[in-house]
């Protein structure tokens, strides 16, 4: 699968100077900036851009809710590359809006929020269906506007796709009054872009990819720490190019999964709270992270004071703010991750030609870790269905060119350990933020971005009744998701920490409740096919039928062993160290020559 670009199209079908309304100039503007898709909900602050959308050529997709919007424009922007659009009234239309703009922030997804607002004489009246949007947030979002004067319209619109796409992606609210979009006003689409104070800076320092090359040679035990940002740069091939020069393991965390592949010998799997033995201590005992786009977040970290006690750290981050921030980095490189690597690469070539280390012993411990602590599971011997088999198999009868997005909790884990990851763009999840519901609206986003692909959401039973009636959207709408629902009858990793660190007090986590809903007949009545399995015998064959069916969403209602836990697990909190492999089960570290 090749990489998605993120260049936004331009194209500008309206003379600038011609007359129209607010509401006109702002679809116009949307046209310009090249948006194809759009996900929205109409109400009465918003309803005059309502008129021109019946009129443009940007497709429109009527969600059942604002949150599934939001989720969807992150899901369409996560597979694409560009910028996702959700469109939303005032009051609780925008508010609606606000996890999803966190969700995007956290893990820097291009997002621009259209709302509108009450007329701006009414701004501060506690008018019907008002609130201060932008007010709201302003903590999560890379900037936002409230526009008065439809003037500024179309110079907002553009600034905002700039600032979402530039940089460090990321989610931009553009709030509209009412009246401003009532208005008439003259179409003014800029020209160019300049910005006072947002200078993104793309290109490194020379002498900080020159201190960062010789870093790198001098270093015995190297592993490179990718994160989601090597994805958002589309530069899994230069890190593919940089790995194999060293020969040096990677970690690839939540969210850049498919950014180096599965199947490569020098990647040891996922790091953090699940990560796998491998990955956690080849961070733990490292003498140099080579941390590309990652943000040392407590996830992966876990006590921060003994996270990688003698490794050295070299980021690279195209967000300044990033660097230094949790880890102290002995070299530091800002700017696009990608052009970073393709600069590093020649670099550190000419540095390896005078000084190159010998990490046979470091690659044999590592894989030794590898081989000795392999991801797993335990069949239930009561004869019911392994949600770890189920995800497994998922992966394994779709194809790694099928595109993956997970709610959260014990499935996203699970999703994230047992399905093999070879291209970029294929793995969707709320990795920041962690939102119950994330990944039916964003299987949809994904889906109409990628149309010709397989989109799956693995969800749980839990997440899954936040979020579900966006397959009416999607059943009316012909984008065919398909959704395996993990159904345990529980809150699945709310469950797992009472059972680990509450005495098994299991209070208001279970959802056991007569298989009410029942999954395939709710989603039959919203116009997918529903199919149901709980027998590992029934397991393939019920997967290959959901597959072979392409003209609708299919939901598929695994009704899982109950009690399943994820392993590995390092405890919040607590260090690396002390990751388990089962229930008060270590590794045994004296076999091993670390």
């Amino acid at each position: 699968m090749r990489e998605r670009s993120t260049k936004m199209a331009t194209h500008v079908p309206t003379a600038n100077g011609t007359t129209m309304t607010g509401a006109t100039a702002l679809v116009k503007s949307l046209e310009a900036a090249g948006v194809e898709v759009m996900f929205g909900l109409p109400g009465g602050a918003i309803l005059p851009a309502y008129d021109p959308i019946y009129d443009s050529t940007i497709r429109h997709i009527l969600v059942r809710h604002e949150q599934g919007a939001g989720h969807a424009a992150t899901g369409y922007a996560q597979v694409s590359g560009r910028a996702g659009v959700c469109i939303a009234t005032s009051g609780p239309g925008a508010t609606n809006l606000v996890t999803p703009l966190m969700d995007a922030s956290m893990d820097s997804v291009p997002l621009v929020a259209i709302t509108g607002q009450v007329p701006s004489a009414a701004i501060g009246t506690d008018a019907f269906q008002e609130a201060d949007i932008r007010g709201i947030t302003m903590p999560f979002t890379k900037h936002n506007y409230l526009i008065t004067d439809p003037a500024e319209i179309s110079g907002a619109i553009a600034e905002a796709f700039h600032i979402a796409t530039t940089g460090r992606p990321g989610p931009v609210l553009v709030d509209v009054a009412k009246d401003a979009l009532q208005k008439m006003t003259t179409f003014n689409w800029p020209t160019s872009i300049n910005l006072a104070g947002y200078k993104p800076k793309s290109t490194p320092n020379a002498q900080a990819i020159t201190d960062a090359a010789a870093l790198i040679a001098q270093s015995s035990k190297p592993v490179f720490y990718v994160g989601g940002g090597v994805i958002k740069a589309n530069a899994a091939a230069e890190l593919r190019a940089l790995v194999e020069l060293l020969g040096a393991p990677v970690v690839t965390t939540l969210m850049a999964r498919g950014a180096f592949p599965d199947s490569h010998p020098l990647h040891m799997g996922m790091p953090g709270m699940h990560g796998t033995v491998a990955a956690v201590t080849a961070l733990q005992k490292a003498d140099l992270l080579i941390t590309l786009g990652a943000r040392f977040d407590d996830r992966v970290t876990g006590k921060l004071s003994t996270f990688a006690p003698n490794a050295k750290i070299l980021h690279a981050d195209i967000d300044p703010a990033e660097i230094g921030k949790n880890r102290h980095a002995d070299v530091a490189v800002v700017g696009d991750v990608r052009e970073t690597m393709a600069a590093l690469a020649p670099a550190l070539k000419a540095a390896l030609a005078k000084n190159k280390p010998d990490l046979t012993a470091w690659l044999k411990q590592m894989n030794s870790l590898k081989s000795t602590y392999p991801l797993g599971f335990d069949v239930p011997d009561d004869g019911s269905l392994s949600p770890q088999l189920v995800i497994q198999r998922l992966g394994q009868i779709s194809g790694t060119d099928t595109i993956f997005t997970a709610g959260v909790g014990q499935h996203q884990m699970w999703a994230s350990q047992f399905i093999s990851y070879e291209h970029p763009r294929t793995w969707l999840n709320s990795g920041g933020a962690g939102t119950m519901g994330y990944g039916v609206p964003a299987a949809m986003g994904a889906k109409v971005a990628a149309p010709d692909t397989t989109v799956w959401a693995i969800d749980g039973d839990g997440c899954f009744q936040m979020t579900n009636q966006e397959l009416v959207t999607c059943a009316l709408n012909n984008i065919p998701i398909k959704v395996a629902i993990i159904n345990n009858e529980s809150l699945g990793m709310v469950r797992q920490w009472q059972t680990l660190f509450y005495d098994s007090r299991y209070s208001n986590t279970s959802l056991e409740s007569k298989r009410v809903p029942n999954f395939p007949m709710l989603a039959e009545s919203m116009g997918c096919v529903g199919l149901a399995c709980d027998r590992p015998e029934d397991l393939d064959k019920t997967i290959e039928k959901a597959m072979s069916i392409n003209d609708q969403p299919v939901v598929v209602d695994f009704r899982v062993h109950r009690d399943a836990m994820v392993w590995p697990m390092v405890a919040a909190g607590t260090s690396n160290d002390e990751i388990l492999i089962a229930r008060a089960t270590a590794p045994d570290w004296d076999s091993q020559e670390l």
